[in-house]
């Protein structure tokens, strides 16, 4: 007889209408499984969230990354969530990514390899590590939680800017120190193809191009400029597209650092002279890495394509600023405009439609300038800045010459 559930009718209708006097005494008081009337469990949609200090429902939809409802109250205190040490002790073999690093840190591709490589560890049998050999300068904080559990960085000045012959020189003695199972490169312009092409070449190796979709035997790759799929035997190389894998999320690993020895970088014969000044009005959008988007809330124009040039940033702008004339439609980022792909998106003035929304999905970084701060372009931001634009945009105009004049001083300096 224990086993037979018993509801209470009245009561249910009690939790489930609002205006009821006793609803929130009742509705509080329901802890733990709720079941319908067919017997299914049933989610109350109106107990997620909290109330305001204004007496307004909130729903926390950064899941406590900014703020944690408390009762009916906010605490103001950032409370991080410490998720689980993953610790590996004496690994019997390795799996080797080598990310792109783009500005020094991990990018999404990047993140997106990490978690395909601890997928293919769970289906190899023993106790596998994911290690990552980094290149030149490093702004990354947070390998750990990329999921990295050894960490080879090699931050000498012959492995800055294009190297190719150095670093494909210490990938071959990483080869030789640790002889992982496979090394996964990104399908990228960043570098990651050409040298995971250079290292193949090296150990003799045929890789797998363009793989998306990776298993223990099997790989899927593009072929026919992104028409066809080709299926083929996993190779020990592979040099991944985007989304091949999911970025870990739920565990933090060790980043313990390991050491290579003996390597011995010869002269090389190719030499990085570094990069050429390029007009960023003549680069298209969809190929821009640094955008400076205008929406309704600019009014001073002159003063927009001014520090779009000290920037250094591509122009774009929302549908309603071509509408009203301010722009050229080229410039139209959006659904129905151009869909870009920038590590860095700068949004002036911009509310956020769902077109425009949809036309910045694949967009690293957003930084938003608005006055309104319930915006959905506040909401997508990584980082918000409330306020007029003009004043914001002048103070951003004052620090990026101050830092160029800065640079070129001791640039003047050092010569």
């Amino acid at each position: 007889m224990s086993d037979i559930i018993r509801r209470d009718p009245r009561r249910e209708w009690i939790a489930r209408n609002r205006l009821h006097p006793l609803h929130d005494s009742v509705a509080n008081a329901v802890q733990g499984e709720v079941r319908g009337p067919s017997g299914l469990l049933r989610k109350n949609p109106h107990q997620v969230g909290f109330i305001g200090p204004n007496g307004l429902k909130r729903i926390d939809r950064l899941k406590g990354n900014a703020v944690v409802g408390v009762g009916n109250k906010r605490s103001a205190a950032n409370q991080e969530a410490v998720l689980p040490l993953h610790k590996v002790d004496n690994p019997d073999f390795y799996i080797v990514v080598v990310p792109d690093m783009v500005g020094g840190r991990l990018s999404g591709h990047d993140k997106d390899i990490l978690g395909l490589a601890h997928t293919m560890v769970s289906t190899i049998e023993g106790n596998g590590a994911v290690v990552a050999v980094c290149f030149g300068e490093s702004k990354e904080t947070h390998y750990d939680l990329a999921g990295v559990d050894r960490l080879i960085h090699l931050s000498a000045s012959e492995y800055e800017g294009f190297a190719p012959e150095a670093r494909l020189t210490a990938l071959t003695h990483i080869e030789a120190q640790l002889a992982p199972k496979h090394w996964l490169f990104p399908d990228s312009i960043h570098g990651g193809s050409d040298l995971g092409s250079r290292l193949a070449a090296r150990l003799g190796e045929r890789p797998a191009a363009q793989a998306w979709q990776v298993s223990g035997e099997q790989t899927v790759c593009r072929g026919g400029g992104g028409s066809l799929d080709i299926s083929r035997q996993t190779p020990r190389i592979l040099m991944l597209l985007e989304e091949c894998g999911e970025a870990i999320d739920e565990t933090r690993h060790e980043a313990l650092a390991i050491e290579v020895d003996g390597i011995s970088v010869s002269e090389p014969a190719l030499q990085d002279k570094g990069l050429m000044d390029v007009d960023p009005s003549a680069i298209p959008l969809a190929e821009a890495e640094f955008i400076l988007s205008a929406g309704n809330g600019i009014h001073n124009w002159d003063q927009f394509h001014k520090v779009a040039t000290v920037l250094g940033a591509t122009e774009g702008a929302s549908r309603v600023a071509v509408d009203d004339g301010f722009m050229p439609r080229f410039r139209q980022v959006g659904a129905t405009g151009t869909w870009v792909t920038a590590r860095v998106y700068l949004a002036v003035g911009i509310s956020g439609a769902i077109q425009h929304m949809q036309g910045i999905g694949q967009c690293d970084k957003v930084v938003a300038i608005n006055t309104d701060a319930g915006c959905d372009m506040v909401k997508r931001a990584a980082l918000s800045v409330i306020g007029d634009s003009e004043d914001i945009l002048a103070e951003l105009m004052l620090l990026a010459q101050a830092r160029k004049k800065g640079s070129q001083e001791e640039q003047s300096d050092a010569a």
